[in-house]
């Protein structure tokens, strides 16, 4: 699929059939994860794929709605927040560097022919504990992975006019 209608169809899905994901695509959609840029190439961006029926349901204490947990899959996206970069006021790259990564996770499976919504509120210790993530390792955001068995209408858009200024 063309980059361009890849990034224009993309939509959040909130309902997936039962289909498992292919591993082939898995790996692609890790690959495009692995091959996203960080600050100063340090790579502090850990991802966990819960493939397990009754782990993706543990997620429930983390966040509830019944539709992320019939997902085949669900992505974690963590950082090591004691790699991470940090700017000269001090400022961590962490969160932007997993933003990163999980944009091309979402964009690989869009191009795949899969489903994934963005899901950033949840409570982060119920995944810390069901992952046994070690300290310095930070849940960032989530997603379900799957075919898609709904075909969400588009989101409205600002004009370009409204975000962006030219300045020459």
């Amino acid at each position: 699929m063309e980059f361009y209608e890849v990034v224009k169809i993309r939509r959040s899905v909130r309902k997936y059939k039962a289909t498992p994901v292919e591993q082939e695509k898995l790996d692609r959609i890790l690959e495009a994860a692995r091959s996203a840029p960080s600050a100063a190439n340090i790579q502090p961006c850990r991802f966990f794929v819960l493939l397990n029926a009754d782990l993706r349901h543990q997620l429930k204490a983390a966040y509830a709605p019944d539709w992320f947990h019939t997902a085949p899959v669900i992505l974690v996206g963590c950082v090591d927040t004691t790699q991470a970069w940090r700017r000269s006021d001090g400022k961590s790259y962490a969160d932007v560097d997993l933003a990163i990564a999980m944009e091309h996770v979402i964009l690989a499976a869009t191009a795949e022919g899969l489903g994934t919504c963005w899901i950033g509120a949840f409570k982060p210790e119920p995944v810390r504990q069901l992952l046994e993530l070690p300290p310095g390792l930070e849940p960032i955001a989530m997603t379900p992975i799957g075919y898609p068995d709904e075909q969400p209408a588009p989101k409205r858009r600002k004009p370009l006019s409204e975000i962006v200024k030219f300045i020459r």
